[in-house]
């Protein structure tokens, strides 16, 4: 079976292709940024199968899967639950949240081989029932002393390197812990963290300013801390923001 990724973010583009790559009988043949993008990839490539984001640029995932040939199927993975209505309108095999789960994709592509083979219709009611009573796998649990506390991260507005831990500031303390800066842009991704520099990851929804000073770029957060801003990381800085790229 032929697969196709689409989603503007690429580590999760590459986090979703190396779970498929695991999976007996499946090809993934290519790959997309966006809906206008993934439309050609579609006529060139007939994948059998594409799985979308919902939120992307140019052309979303709801407006891509309904410009599908009927030899494509879909499958969304999206952070956010408030499509699934709209989104098995569009006759998706599966819905599917992240960050996703190796266990949870693997039932979806036996549902995607025995609806090929049987023309089965998705069950909408009980997966809209599973949607909305799941749990949040998004944790961030560190220890202070004896006890054990966990966060929501979307609480959190930085992420960065230090020695060999990685900190996080929360309510004024600084906490610890053992996870690196490289697994959790890729388990934090689709929550809105990105990485400004190889030892800084910062939440999207927490920058308040851009500066370049002394020749050196940063960014200030709503908390006050601030965070460096690499070359390498800029321009997609800059495009994440809305800010127009030279």
């Amino acid at each position: 079976m032929k697969v196709l990724v689409v989603d503007d973010e690429r580590v999760a583009r590459n986090r979703l292709k190396r779970m498929l790559g695991r999976i007996e009988g499946l090809e993934v043949v290519g790959e997309a940024a966006d809906g206008k993008e993934a439309l050609e990839r579609i006529v060139e490539l007939e994948p059998d199968v594409a799985f979308l984001d919902i939120r992307m640029p140019e052309m979303d995932g709801l407006e891509l899967a309904r410009r599908l040939p009927e030899s494509t199927r879909v499958i969304f993975t999206t952070a956010y639950d408030e499509y699934a209505v709209e989104a098995f309108e569009t006759s998706a095999v599966d819905y599917l949240l992240k960050p996703v789960e190796a266990e949870r994709l693997e039932t979806a592509i036996r549902k995607l081989e025995r609806r090929a083979a049987r023309r089965e219709t998705p069950d909408l009611e009980r997966l809209l029932e599973r949607i909305v009573g799941r749990d949040e796998p998004r944790r961030i649990t560190a220890r202070r002393g004896d006890t054990i506390r966990v966060f929501d991260p979307r609480t959190i507005s930085r992420f960065h390197a230090q020695d060999r831990y990685t900190v996080f500031r929360h309510e004024g303390h600084d906490y610890l812990l053992d996870e690196s800066i490289t697994s959790l842009e890729e388990r934090l991704a689709d929550v809105g963290f990105v990485r400004t520099h190889r030892s800084e990851l910062v939440s999207l929804d927490a920058i308040r300013a851009l500066k370049r000073e002394d020749d050196i770029n940063h960014v200030e957060l709503a908390d006050g801390q601030r965070a460096v801003v690499s070359r390498r990381h800029l321009r997609e800085l800059k495009r994440r923001l809305g800010i127009p790229v030279k």
